[in-house]
């Protein structure tokens, strides 16, 4: 098996301070914390934008803020979300990549019922226009899968040249209204996807540290920090996103993968 990329997704849209003090909100926080992943093993950051309330913000403002202070401490490979904003308008979700062109930014593959939230929309028009301009500025899609038909619809846009080969599968687990965490659905799912692709997975909340030895174990890639999980073990609460990354690390050695160095990652991913 290659070695594992580990990504960590220090803040994501949903928990705050007052979920767990550690959760980075300011661009500052958020870079700082970037960094103490990097060191602990991290190859990859996923990010998430936040306003002066803690709210999901996609000010590109503050995206260009953080990747400045990120890039003034380290080369990890930087992945912008694209949906940090459910109600964000569509040249709202692409205005920082056309300024920033990161190496890599998120593809969520569909809509779907957030069950008791809201409605996560991401209509076809939207997602044509985010995988052409994704191509334009040279950005690799990372294709979020909550459901099992949104790897059909990848398989779609992959015909048509929206999305170009090969593809790189973010598999989402236990999201409310999505595909349920268990083993049988991670093995189900990676069974879908082209035989070049390369995939990495994770579980929301308690089912983070199953679903993160079943991917390492079946050689996927894993994404781990407070977007998904503000826990350490049941009942207690994370120190840090780089707390988290360590034990990920210390996972992959168990299992002989190893964990990629940021030049290793881009060669896996095929980066430019």
């Amino acid at each position: 098996m290659e070695k594992a990329i580990i990504t960590v997704a220090p803040t994501g849209e949903g928990p705050k301070k007052s979920d767990n003090p550690a959760v980075p909100t300011t661009p500052r926080e958020i870079a700082e914390d970037v960094f103490e992943a990097y060191q602990a093993g991290a190859a990859v950051a996923h990010l998430h934008m936040r306003d002066e309330d803690e709210n999901p913000s996609m000010s590109t403002e503050k995206f260009i803020e953080t990747v400045h202070l990120i890039r003034e401490k380290c080369d990890i490979i930087l992945n912008l979300t694209t949906s940090g904003d459910v109600t964000a308008e569509d040249e709202i979700r692409l205005a920082h990549l056309r300024e920033l062109k990161p190496e890599m930014a998120s593809f969520d593959c569909g809509s779907m019922n957030w069950m008791n939230e809201t409605l996560f929309i991401n209509h076809p028009a939207f997602l044509e226009k985010l995988g052409y301009t994704m191509q334009e500025h040279n950005i690799k899609p990372e294709i979020e899968i909550f459901d099992t038909g949104m790897v059909y619809n990848s398989l779609f846009y992959k015909k048509t040249g929206v999305l170009k080969s090969p593809i790189h599968y973010q598999f989402v687990m236990g999201a409310p209204g999505g595909i349920p965490a268990s083993i049988e659905n991670l093995i189900f799912l990676t069974r879908m996807i082209p035989e070049d692709s390369t995939w990495s997975a994770f579980g929301i909340g308690r089912f983070h540290l199953p679903i993160m030895a079943a991917t390492l174990a079946l050689g996927g890639h894993v994404r781990i920090g407070f977007e998904d999980n503000i826990y350490y073990t049941k009942g207690k609460l994370a120190k840090s996103n780089s707390e988290l990354v360590a034990r990920g690390v210390r996972m992959a050695n168990e299992l002989d993968r190893g964990v990629a160095t940021v030049e290793e990652a881009r060669k896996i991913l095929g980066l430019a």
